[in-house]
């Protein structure tokens, strides 16, 4: 949303700071997200959710047992004499990992950054320093951002090459602790190419990473990332295709892994994502993952193959589907697997896959052996401690953007 209004009081007097005393236009937008609603398991059970240890994701439709939201607000200085412009950036988060459970859900800051762009200097470049979400494109199903910077940095994004070539440098204050508690701090590079074109209809992003644990027992690490992205398919489709690798203390989204780990720990997966709208009423989104881990404790391969569609029978009444399954297999040990289904009757805003808000009635029903229990701890996968490998769920659930 954008307003032309006078902007709530703090963030009023800092669009005015800015502003000085040139004239310019003040705007204030806002845009967030939400999830919540109730939930429950089958035969009395508190409500549960599926996923497996060592896996990066779960199938998130009628299997998401937390509620979260962010609001981000941005003010703009637009200064008409010069052309410059000035934004901050302010979004709030909230979380409670169990939305069945009584008490306080917690509240943070995600981001909270600045950025300048139109100076006279450097008039196509914008600069930006702050705490920020800097992401590239998700796979909504899982819930996964696969190009993943946030962090607490600076940068500045030039053209380069048909697209934009972001260069930023960020700062870990608190990525890991020593026995004593204190806080063992790390670096990291990045340099990130996104939307260069490379055929028709086709763009690459390309995204270097360079990690260091600025502490006793901290290791160093790279990484890079590679996505090529097809729009218009058939089928109102397209597709997003990724090759990622990182070793050592690089993460493979292109953030910090674990500052400790050494360059005997790699990783390498290949992702592709594919959404399509085929006509007002069908359209979903699909996902296929291989994965590989090395590590001195034990190498892992993790795959996951799923989708989700969407029919519309009229403007705001939907039926929505998913299905996921997923596989991690330790080296020397038995392979933990899951398979997930849910199916959604919807009130909708619109026909589409992507139309928000939605209000979904779901049940969900999965299945997973005892290696996956096993892998989960004393409890099993599911939390409950009751040794079994099925379970169902069903409940309500509010999802909205703006």
């Amino acid at each position: 949303m954008k307003y032309s209004l006078r902007p709530a009081p703090l963030l009023g007097l800092l669009l005015a700071a800015l502003a000085g005393g040139a004239q310019a236009q003040i705007a204030l937008d806002s845009n967030g997200y939400f999830r919540a609603g109730p939930g429950a398991t089958s035969k009395n059970a508190n409500r549960a959710c599926y996923g497996l240890s060592g896996a990066d994701f779960k199938y998130r439709l009628g299997n998401e047992c937390d509620f979260y939201g962010e609001f981000l607000f941005s003010g703009t200085v637009a200064r008409k004499d010069s052309g410059d412009t000035y934004k901050i950036h302010f979004m709030p988060t909230i979380f409670k990992g169990n939305a069945s459970d009584s008490g306080d859900a917690k509240w943070e800051t995600a981001q909270m950054w600045a950025e300048a762009t139109g100076l006279d200097f450097a008039p196509q470049a914008s600069f930006w320093a702050g705490k920020r979400y800097h992401r590239g494109a998700d796979i909504h199903i899982v819930d996964t951002f696969f190009e993943k910077l946030d962090g607490t940095g600076a940068g500045a994004s030039l053209p380069a090459l048909g697209g934009k070539l972001d260069l930023a440098f960020y700062r870990a204050d608190s990525s890991t602790q020593d026995a004593n508690g204190h806080d063992n701090p790390g670096s990291r590079l990045n340099a990130w190419l996104r939307d260069a074109p490379v055929n028709e209809n086709g763009t690459i992003n390309l995204l270097l990473t360079a990690t260091k644990g600025e502490f006793t027992g901290g290791e160093s690490g790279a990484g890079f990332s590679l996505r090529h992205t097809q729009d218009k398919l058939p089928f109102g489709a397209s597709n997003n295709l990724w090759f990622q690798y990182a070793k050592g203390s690089a993460g493979l989204a292109g953030g910090f892994g674990t500052l400790t780990d050494g360059s005997d720990v790699k990783k390498w997966r290949i992702v592709d994502g594919y959404q399509f709208q085929a006509n007002e009423n069908f359209g979903g989104q699909l996902i296929a993952m291989y994965e590989k881990k090395n590590a001195d404790a034990g190498d892992a391969t993790v795959k996951s193959l799923g989708g989700r569609v969407g029919y519309a029978f009229t403007r705001n009444f939907k039926i929505l589907a998913e299905v996921g399954v997923d596989r991690v297999s330790p080296q020397g040990q038995s392979s933990a697997n899951l398979t997930k289904f849910t199916i959604a009757p919807t009130i909708s805003a619109g026909k589409g896959f992507w139309e928000r808000p939605e209000l979904r009635f779901y049940f969900t029903h999965a299945k997973w052996n005892q290696a996956a229990n096993a892998a989960a701890g004393a409890d099993g996968l599911t939390g409950l401690a009751d040794g079994k490998t099925s379970g169902t769920s069903y409940g309500i659930q509010a999802e909205v953007w703006w």
